[in-house]
């Protein structure tokens, strides 16, 4: 019979440790019986010492690239489908994360409600890359960076410090990105400057992010204009630039019935794609690392910690 009554532990003590070297330190010291948040490249070591390794998924809409579409270079869908031919999401996964981060086939997770195989769009071409921005007017400048009226083909991506291995994945992606002619910077900033340009299409062209939620809802949530609009689809008071995709949004919202609510997810998952909107990249875990006296560790469905049913064996 499933736990009943009063949660096992008295207490929980809930420390805040930023620093990822002085986090895993304490678990494998026996300081912390539960660290949240073990990096890709601390796996290892956490596993080595005999500590168990926990990876729930987040279910929701996964680590990915938005494509500011609304800036002008990014407004041709040529360049949009280019970007999504040139990114080797399978080289980025394999060598900045664990089998812990599969690869993502759809802007929702594989274990989200509404999922939809959308991989048939995502495949990595670099030779098609190559031809669809020599299609878009792209030609190959004299230090190997496309240039289009004079202009080179650069775009700036956010830094997400939320997102695990932020900077070493887009970091990874701007080296593949170079291979097809495009200059990918990476925006490092204080909290105030980055506040501010990743509201403008202008400054930051790709946003870094992910989200997890339980609900059908959660793809609302990341694409709507008034909710985050990590796509700018409308800028300040400016209407929205694709009333379509609005439109399919708020179906997912008002819709009762569940099926339908489901349906209507899917086509938001298959006009993303097509539109070559987005760039999913990997499933997002929470990953923790748990001593061997703690017993029935949990979590919930979008992977936050659930300590009801957990009890130490000390």
């Amino acid at each position: 019979m499933p736990h009943q009554g009063r949660a096992l532990l008295d207490a929980v003590q809930i420390e805040v440790t930023p620093e990822d070297s002085v986090r895993v330190g304490s678990l494998l010291s026996g300081q912390a019986d539960v660290v949240r948040y073990v990096q890709a490249q601390d796996e290892a070591q956490v596993e080595a010492a005999g500590v168990e390794l926990h990876a729930p998924q987040t279910n929701g809409v996964n680590n990915s690239l938005s494509i500011r579409f609304t800036q002008e270079t990014l407004s041709d869908i040529r360049v949009r489908q280019a970007l999504i031919a040139g990114t080797n999401r399978a080289e980025v996964v394999e060598t900045i994360y664990t089998d812990h981060y599969p690869l993502a086939t759809s802007t929702l997770s594989s274990g989200a409600s509404g999922y939809l195989d959308t991989s048939e769009h995502l495949a990595y071409d670099p030779q098609r890359a190559v031809e669809l921005l020599e299609e878009a007017g792209w030609s190959e400048g004299p230090d190997g960076i496309r240039v289009k009226d004079g202009e080179p083909l650069r775009l700036v991506v956010n830094e997400a410090a939320p997102q695990p291995r932020s900077f070493e994945a887009l970091t990874l992606i701007s080296q593949q990105w170079q291979q097809i002619g495009v200059d990918l910077q990476i925006l490092r900033a204080d909290a105030g400057t980055y506040a501010e340009a990743i509201l403008d299409p202008d400054q930051v062209h790709l946003f870094h992010s992910m989200v997890g939620r339980a609900d059908l809802d959660v793809i609302k949530s990341q694409y709507h204009s008034e909710n985050r609009n990590t796509l700018l689809n409308r800028v300040g008071d400016e209407p929205v630039a694709d009333a379509e995709l609005e439109d399919l949004l708020e179906a997912v919202a008002s819709e009762a019935d569940p099926d339908q609510r489901i349906a209507n997810t899917e086509a938001v998952q298959t006009y993303l794609a097509e539109n070559a909107y987005v760039i999913p990249l990997f499933e997002e875990p929470q990953v923790y690392g748990a001593g061997t006296h703690v017993r029935d560790f949990g979590w919930e469905s979008v992977a936050r910690p659930s300590w009801y049913q957990t009890w130490l064996d000390e």
